[in-house]
């Protein structure tokens, strides 16, 4: 059961990223992943903007979405945010009880922001074209996933 449900996942997250890096046409920011981070610095709203070429009517659905979804990835955000904080401004060993609390503090926030994707996901394959939809959606992943490693390789372990 474990076995079949690890490879669905795979799977699935298979053909949710692959398409989109065989498909970027060459100096497509979301193609390369220096020129998605500098764009994204930039305005990653600009770069949204570029690579899903709304419609005036599609943009007036989904640009408050878009917008919705970003405060509540901030507010999350701020909460990871704060929890590291904890982690890296600690120069002696960390009691259990305070790792526990860090760590759910860690867990609220990535549960809000998955809340979040999948309020916005349901929104956005309502309001797009299911391919201009789906190809926010790998965009915004891979950008979620390049902070996040951004974020990642800077924290260092507890001691």
């Amino acid at each position: 059961m474990r076995t079949t449900l690890a490879a669905a996942i795979v799977f699935v997250a298979t053909i949710a990223v692959a398409p989109a890096w065989a498909q970027a046409p060459a100096g497509d920011p979301s193609s390369d992943i220096d020129a998605l981070r500098a764009a994204v610095r930039a305005d990653k709203r600009a770069l949204v903007a570029k690579t899903l070429a709304l419609t005036p009517e599609e943009a007036k659905k989904f640009w408050p979405i878009y917008d919705e979804y970003q405060r509540k990835v901030s507010r999350s955000d701020n909460a990871v945010a704060s929890a590291i904080e904890d982690v890296v401004a600690r120069d002696k060993p960390m009691s259990d009880p305070l790792a526990k609390q860090i760590a759910n503090e860690m867990y609220q926030a990535d549960k809000t922001e998955l809340d979040a994707r999948k309020t916005m996901q349901g929104k956005v394959m309502k309001a797009l074209p299911p391919k201009k939809a789906i190809r926010y959606l790998q965009l915004e992943s891979k950008i979620r996933a390049m902070q996040d490693y951004d974020i990642a390789k800077g924290i260092p372990l507890v001691k």
